[in-house]
């Protein structure tokens, strides 16, 4: 083994060489407007174009901007329509005209039904047309729990079957729109047309395919559905819909020639006709500036170059549908347009306005407005329904500023260009919320308007006057992090990065507590919904730690604020404060009293680290001074409970519990180095003295405990096991040097033994991984060389996957497909490489 190591030490000395190349393939940039840019070649799983927080966050999950809607980081539709009129012919480059559906037989909340039902497994052929079901009941739609859409009729029981027969058929295209929670599966006239497995969707549509069109013979179909609930609400609806002839306005498209994800932007070129279309998307979350990184407003830029030398006359036209401000589409929304100092303004929104009033994982915001807002010199806007909208765009190359309120109506904006052979310009798009965060009991306004004196009009003047310094400001970060993160890690790890900042920093919020905290609670995205989750928080750290210790504080803030006011009645460190946006005290594993569930030991071993690390970059320790108390508590609870964990969860929970679980131990290991640490940085040299040699102590035994030969267990008790060690890179990143580093000598060169075509798997237990532990693991690789060898895969995994989702961090090595979560704020955990050069230098 020492062998292998001294062959990789050699390696490590052409790292200067492997840094030249790097630094080389950085001179072939481009330049835009003047800026340097290091181009991005990575294939996003999914492009970011709207960030600003986890409920105005809108994704493009198309290769090409026109080939879908856009979409909510959920997965539901929040369409934005863009479309170039040059010398009268319109070229459509964002969105598409989707048909008019009209209604056969509703699904519950667009008219009420009635179908027969049992939860009582039936007889063979209960799909069939012929099936007798005149001994099941029958009631109004939907079937589910309570707390589910529209339930009519309760469903407490695992399994449910419904009938309901369909007249009135007419021949043409046919359309499914079915809600349900959780294993569906659906027949027409017998013929299967869903099976979804373990999944829960609202409101989704399936076109239904030729064979089940043709078998409505006489206008008559009979759906029957069963579904089983595993967990947690139940629901099922369905209706039928067909499809109204459409006359599209914005017919032909543009021709997409590339896209590029930075850090704050993305870019896309498109061909339209005789001129050439430059579109960014920009999200100036720049962490120096707090009330900057607030604002909720985002740019849409646009440059438009004559291809063939003449001028060209050309308008531009953005229209945005009510569903960015409603979480359902049965909801109904009021918008209207209006002009205010030099700026046209049109807003949509819901017509009950109840701050606050959801909260929950697949979830949007149904309270405050959305805005679209242009120069008002060039400018035209209109409400109103999209088709009569992009006519009058098409027709005239304008709107005709009708602005007042209006029923369920589509907004849009544009800007008349002139004539000429290049020109340039741009939209703002933002998010009034209003109130952001329940924070227990008390509602608080955005970061931005934390005093209540500001309106949202203001802030689209202060981004209009910050336009020009900002947009340089972002393309300089965005060259930046592009260059250092590639001489760092290789051009692989600068590219998931670049797609990793915005989804990271767009999964919190920033709001100031009563007491004048700042707080950054983050949502966890398509994991359970929880907010200000400590073991999201520990491994989106690294990003963080990097660019502003304020906003690292502000993810702790909150979790002592809870713990130390009387909230919090454990001697460890809580897992959450709520279920995002109630802040309102932890509800996970809170059923009883029982530890395991809580992450005792992976909690507390978190706070302790990421306390040591801001103590660490601020070199006082000040902020654990402050919380000293808290702190004691839970090293304590580390020395009794960390070396050899008893059976719960970790922050790896969805691959269930363990016990003596060898990576859970080094984190509280690490824990109780980083209380000796913060005790050593305030003077108290007995406690320090003591807690770092305790943990080296237990360092020393872990290496007994987990020893498997030529690497180390998964869990103690487990011989032939094995399990990536991430947690040892804060042993790593502090200088504690608490774990010798024969450890990782041993663990490195065995992990490239595990490698499947995705990367490498988180232990033996299956084939899944976690993007981030993968990044933290190869940080812990002796050189660049193997560091990149760990993490190309990973590239490999998003610019490959199927699932076009925003970045997920729980995948399959094996084949491309992830197993489960989606824009969830982890991703700041891909930094960990940049702060290790920052920290270390």
């Amino acid at each position: 083994m020492q062998k292998i190591f001294s062959i990789m030490t050699t390696k490590q000395k052409n790292s200067t060489a492997l840094m030249l190349l790097s630094l080389a393939a950085l001179a072939l940039t481009a330049c835009d407007g003047g800026s340097k840019i290091v181009k991005n070649s990575l294939r996003a799983p999914a492009y970011p174009l709207v960030t600003v927080d986890p409920y105005t966050s809108v994704w493009a999950f198309n290769d090409n901007l026109y080939d879908d809607n856009v979409r909510h980081w959920t997965g539901k539709e929040q369409p934005l329509v863009g479309a170039l009129r040059v010398d009268g012919k319109v070229y459509r480059f964002m969105g598409i005209e989707k048909p008019v559906l009209e209604v056969i037989a509703p699904i519950s909340y667009e008219g009420s039904w009635t179908g027969k039902y049992t939860f009582t497994e039936p007889q063979k052929g209960w799909e069939q047309p012929v099936f007798d079901d005149r001994k099941w009941a029958e009631s109004e739609a939907a079937f589910g729990t309570p707390e589910e859409v529209n339930v009519k009729t309760q469903w407490l029981t695992k399994d449910i079957w419904v009938r309901r027969v369909i007249t009135g058929i007419p021949e043409s295209k046919l359309f499914l729109k079915y809600s349900h929670d959780d294993d569906f599966e659906l027949y027409i006239n017998g013929i299967k047309v869903l099976n979804t497995g373990y999944k829960w969707t609202h409101d989704s549509w399936l076109e239904l395919p030729d064979d089940v069109r043709k078998s409505i013979t006489d206008g008559t179909a009979v759906i029957a559905a069963h579904c089983n609930n595993r967990t947690g609400g139940a629901l099922v609806d369905f209706g039928l819909y067909y499809e109204k002839d459409l006359v599209k306005h914005l017919a032909t498209t543009a021709i997409q020639r590339e896209v590029d994800v930075q850090a704050t932007q993305t870019r896309y070129v498109f061909d339209c006709g005789s001129v050439n279309l430059t579109l960014t998307f920009t999200a100036p979350l720049l962490l120096n500036d707090l009330d900057l990184v607030s604002r909720p407003i985002n740019y849409i830029s646009y440059e438009i170059i004559s291809n063939d030398g003449a001028a060209h006359q050309t308008e531009i036209y953005f229209e945005a549908s009510p569903s960015l401000a409603l979480n359902s589409p049965q909801q109904h929304s009021k918008a209207e347009g209006f002009e205010k100092e030099g700026l046209i303004y049109v807003k949509t929104g819901n017509v009950e306005q109840k701050p606050l009033n959801k909260k929950g994982d697949d979830v949007r915001i149904d309270w405050g407005w959305f805005l679209l807002g242009a120069d008002k010199a060039s400018g035209s806007y209109s409400v109103g329904e999209p088709i009569a909208l992009r006519e009058q765009f098409a027709t005239t190359g304008s709107l005709n500023n009708a602005g007042g309120q209006t029923d369920n109506a589509y907004i849009a904006v544009t800007q008349s260009l002139g004539k000429s052979s290049k020109t340039s310009g741009r939209i703002l798009l933002g998010y009034d919320d209003v109130y952001s965060i329940q924070y227990f009991g008390e509602n608080l306004r955005p970061y931005w308007n934390r005093k209540g004196d500001k309106s949202i009009e203001w802030a689209f003047n202060q981004a209009v006057a910050d336009y020009d310094k900002l947009i340089k400001a972002c393309s300089r970060f965005d060259y930046k992090l592009m260059s250092d993160a590639t001489a760092v890690g290789g051009k692989e790890y600068a590219e998931m990065c670049a797609l990793a900042y915005r989804q990271s920093v767009a999964a919190h919020k920033i709001v100031e507590a009563p007491n004048g905290d700042l707080l950054f609670l983050s949502k966890e995205n398509f994991s359970n919904g929880c907010i200000n989750t400590v073991d999201v928080t520990y491994p989106s750290a690294p990003l963080y730690l990097l660019y502003s210790i304020d906003l690292t504080k502000g993810l702790l803030n909150g979790i002592f604020y809870y713990c130390e006011n009387g909230k919090w009645k454990y001697p460890f460190a809580p897992h959450d404060l709520g279920t995002y946006p109630l802040a309102n005290g932890q509800v996970y594993g809170m059923e009883n009293d029982d530890y395991s569930n809580k992450m005792p030991v992976e909690e507390s071993g978190n706070v302790l680290i990421l306390t040591a690390a801001i103590v660490y970059r601020e070199n006082s320790a000040a902020y654990a001074e402050k919380h000293w108390t808290t702190l004691t508590s839970w090293a304590e609870f580390l020395l009794q409970h960390g070396l050899d964990p008893e059976n719960q969860l970790c922050t790896d929970d969805f691959a269930g519990h363990l016990a003596h679980n060898a990576n859970l131990s080094i984190k509280a290991i690490l824990g109780i180095a980083s209380y000796g640490y913060m005790a050593e940085k305030q003077g108290k040299k007995d406690v320090a003295e003591k807690y770092l040699s305790e943990a080296r102590k237990m360092a020393a035994e872990w290496m007994k405990m987990a020893d498997d030969g030529d690497h180390y267990r998964l869990a103690f008790d487990r011989p032939g096991t094995w399990s990536q060690k991430y947690n040892i890179v804060w042993d790593k990143l502090l200088g504690f040097n608490i774990f010798p580093p024969e450890i990782m000598q041993k663990e490195i060169p065995y992990y490239l033994t595990k490698f499947n075509r995705y990367g490498l798997p988180l232990d033996n237990r299956r084939e899944f991984t976690k993007g981030d532990w993968v990044i933290w693991s190869a940080t812990l690789a002796p050189d660049q060389e193997t560091f990149e060898k760990i993490i190309r895969p990973e590239w490999d995994f998003y610019n490959e996957t199927v699932d076009r989702v925003p970045m997920s961090d729980w995948y399959n090595t094996d084949n491309p497909r992830h197993v489960g979560f989606q824009a969830r704020s982890v991703v700041g955990g891909y930094f960990i490489k940049l702060l290790e050069k920052e920290i270390t230098k």
